[in-house]
């Protein structure tokens, strides 16, 4: 538990069991359905195990986790963070718009792209590769969509890749995040899609976004 703050109000008391590195970030892994612990660990790639374990074993002592069965789930009390952890990331998309290479993560990008996927996928199994044009190592990824199960690999699984999109991380990553929409990169030369034409035109539409993006844009809509 983190320091207290010495105050009676109900949001320095909140924040003495939240404010600790890495613990929202695990609250929203947990939101959005990560349920086990090598699950979890993708979400916060750059997190020890050691830490989060720890991290894990703090909300469980405050009554926010339970852990049961080898799963973790959220408590009524820890679901009940939704609405403010979706209002703190809607807020670092409207007002904290730069991030650095170093917060860049090709990882971390694939799994949320992974948990994000549309349902305009065709039916049976599609496999989309996505190659980062700029990296060296960990360039080349696989999306594997078998009737509405998806698959992320960073390896070749062997099967006839239907598209291939080339881009830079960053690049998909600001798509992804909503900050500019495909139709925009590919305008700019900043994605390629290498696909026979129809199915060029809905490459776009098979791939998710944030949902702090939706979010957000409901927000600056009201």
């Amino acid at each position: 538990m983190a320091t207290s703050y010495g105050q009676f109000c109900p949001l320095a008391k909140a924040m003495e069991i939240l404010d600790e590195r890495w613990t929202i970030l695990i609250v929203r892994e947990l939101l959005l359905g990560s349920t086990r612990f090598n699950e979890l660990r993708r979400g916060v790639p750059r997190m020890s195990p050691a830490l989060l374990s720890k991290r894990l074993q703090a909300l469980e002592r405050h009554g926010l986790v339970d852990h049961e069965d080898g799963a973790y789930r959220l408590t009524e009390c820890g679901r009940d963070l939704h609405a403010a952890v979706m209002s703190l990331g809607v807020w670092g998309l409207r007002w904290i718009e730069d991030f650095g290479d170093e917060d860049l993560d090709p990882h971390l990008l694939m799994w949320d792209v992974r948990r994000t996927i549309g349902a305009a996928w065709p039916a049976g199994r599609t496999c989309v590769a996505v190659e980062f044009t700029d990296l060296r190592r960990a360039g080349r990824w696989w999306l594997v969509v078998t009737d509405g199960t998806v698959d992320v690999c960073d390896y070749d699984p062997g099967f006839d890749v239907t598209a291939t999109v080339r881009t830079t991380l960053r690049t998909l990553t600001r798509v992804w995040r909503g900050d500019v929409s495909w139709e925009q990169a590919i305008r700019a030369e900043r994605v390629a899609i290498d696909a026979p034409r129809d199915v060029r035109a809905e490459v776009p539409g098979w791939f998710g976004r944030s949902v702090l993006a939706a979010a957000r844009d409901e927000v600056s809509a009201s």
